[in-house]
């Protein structure tokens, strides 16, 4: 199939071991699919990522959902995820200064011990990429930075040349693996995607097998729309973990997504 040697392409083109490891995931899996796992209960979150795990290129967690009476099973989350292979990337949308950032990423729910990468805003500045990278290297791992360059929720303030200002920032650094893109707009994608070099993935939320709206103001597009228009990972969560049977939509989305990667390499 020409899309794994398109993959294979894309796994020398990276600069990061974590993206490196994404696109490994990818060619094994035939799925650009990334699970977000947004609830509150770890024991439920552990069972869909078990069910799912087949057709996942990774998984995107919310740790700070969870209360303060389950924290001892969240280590449930990040077991199931290790035994199949899964990178996790925790959207913590860290947003501080770079000190403060490295004690965050080391405190509270000791994020750099079990995240591979996680997900930050520019608007403090290129301190911050620098504080959550010496977190993991205090304890001699290796971590990525994916950069929120647009929001896929309405009226959000993230405007062309904020995108613009967070990938210039983005490129010049190694720690970070890529950018946040808006995958309910396949267009507006499209034009951050021919921004960004190469080096860099690109992952998308926003996106759901049926393109709609959700709640308080949440938009949506498809998987194929998304990954023909760019992007390296999308990201689901309400699609599969809603569906009646989340092993079979999850196996849909993966296909989906490599009929869109078809689309964008062969037209």
């Amino acid at each position: 199939m020409k899309w794994l040697d398109a993959l294979a392409v894309r796994q020398d083109e990276v600069d990061s071991t974590v993206g490196q490891r994404l696109l490994e995931r990818i060619e094994m899996t035939g799925s650009s699919v990334m699970l977000s796992v947004d609830g509150d209960d770890p024991g439920a979150l552990a069972e869909l990522i078990e069910k799912t795990a087949p057709h996942l290129a990774a998984v995107k967690t919310h740790r700070d959902l969870i209360c303060a009476a389950k924290d001892s099973m969240w280590e449930d989350v990040v077991s199931v995820c290790k035994k199949h292979g899964l990178l996790i990337m925790e959207d913590r949308k860290f947003a501080d200064i770079g000190a403060i950032s490295e004690k965050q990423i080391r405190g509270m729910g000791s994020i750099s011990e079990w995240a591979d990468f996680v997900t930050a805003h520019a608007i403090s500045g290129p301190d911050i990429i620098d504080g959550l990278i010496a977190g993991w290297r205090e304890i001699g791992k290796k971590g990525g930075v994916v950069l929120l360059a647009q929001m896929s929720s309405r009226d959000n303030l993230l405007t062309p040349e904020y995108s613009r200002l967070v990938i210039e920032m983005g490129e010049k650094r190694e720690g970070v693996i890529g950018y946040i893109g808006n995958g309910s707009d396949p267009r507006e994608l499209g034009q951050l995607r021919h921004l960004i070099s190469n080096k860099k993935l690109l992952l998308t939320p926003g996106i759901h097998p049926t393109a709609s709206k959700g709640k308080r103001g949440q938009r949506y597009g498809t998987p194929e729309a998304a990954i023909a228009a760019g992007a390296d990972l999308v990201i689901i969560g309400r699609g599969i973990y809603a569906a009646d049977k989340p092993e079979n939509a999850v196996k849909i989305c993966a296909e989906r997504t490599r009929d869109g990667l078809e689309r964008r390499l062969f037209g």
